[in-house]
């Protein structure tokens, strides 16, 4: 169950939603928020290894053609 932003909730209750539908809109955008955090770190991880992968490309070629 995930939890709900306070902040999103007062927002949407001082704009005249109704409870139910705050309280639901709060809980959709902190699951987006989660859900988004997974992402990022994946992100990362790709970054990394791609990079890696790019090093090791490029000294194989200078390998090869240099010596």
């Amino acid at each position: 169950m995930a939890t709900m932003i306070a902040e999103i909730y007062d927002a949407f209750r001082d704009a005249g939603a109704s409870d139910e539908k705050a309280r639901a809109a709060a809980t959709a955008l902190a699951e987006q928020d989660t859900r988004l955090s997974k992402i990022e770190a994946d992100l990362s991880l790709t970054k990394w290894m791609v990079g890696f992968n790019v090093a090791m490309s490029v000294a194989i070629l200078l390998k090869t053609f240099l010596v």
